[in-house]
């Protein structure tokens, strides 16, 4: 009984990532443009999330400061979900909702990219965080799911929404940790030239 459980999480997973090759392969190489024009002209990636998404957001920054799969040049990232003393700075003395708006008025700039996910789409301190980016005139890469939540109406024209087609939040971050491997590997190429495989 519990083996076949396991099994249809797999199942599940792959389902869905199956069906999202079509639908999200379009934002998601508008993603790697923009993160591309950012980190080629000097500018940096501000990542938030909470949770399991600001797990997310650190393992992108970790591979874009370091690398995915290829040695390259340091790419500047930034996991806004790191600094406890910020963290509980600002949620002790504002508020929680402002632990990442706040980092993103101080340290984002024009041309910077905000990557914000968040698995419902109405996350009250990464919708903060993207009003601070449009201030910072800054291009925002949303990961949502369940139909884009709150944050989908929120994005501008020159914005990416990459929503996943789905309920579940295990379902969407394992969508979204692709996704983000996705971009990883999309930047790797354009900088880089292609691999023979993407195995």
């Amino acid at each position: 009984m519990l083996e076949q459980r396991i099994q249809q999480h797999f199942i599940d997973s792959a389902d869905l990532k199956y069906q999202s090759a079509q639908s999200l392969s379009k934002p998601v190489a508008q993603a790697v443009q923009a993160v591309l024009a950012c980190v080629t002209s000097g500018g940096k990636v501000l990542a938030c999330g909470n949770g399991g998404s600001a797990a997310d957001a650190q393992h992108f920054s970790a591979e874009f400061v370091g690398r995915f799969e290829r040695e390259r040049p340091e790419l500047a990232a930034v996991a806004l979900t790191t600094d406890s003393s910020i963290l509980t700075a600002v949620g002790n003395d504002y508020d929680f909702n402002r632990i990442f708006s706040k980092q993103v008025r101080a340290l984002g700039q024009s041309g910077d990219v905000l990557l914000a996910i968040s698995t419902s789409g109405n996350s009250a301190n990464v919708i903060a965080a993207i009003e601070a980016a449009h201030e910072r005139e800054m291009t925002v890469v949303a990961l949502t799911g369940r139909g884009g939540g709150r944050i989908g109406t929120l994005l501008r024209e020159t914005d990416v929404h990459i929503c996943v087609p789905h309920e579940r939040t295990a379902r969407i971050q394992e969508v979204h940790l692709l996704v983000l491997h996705c971009i990883c590997d999309g930047v790797d190429t354009q900088l880089l030239g292609d691999q023979e495989s993407a195995s």
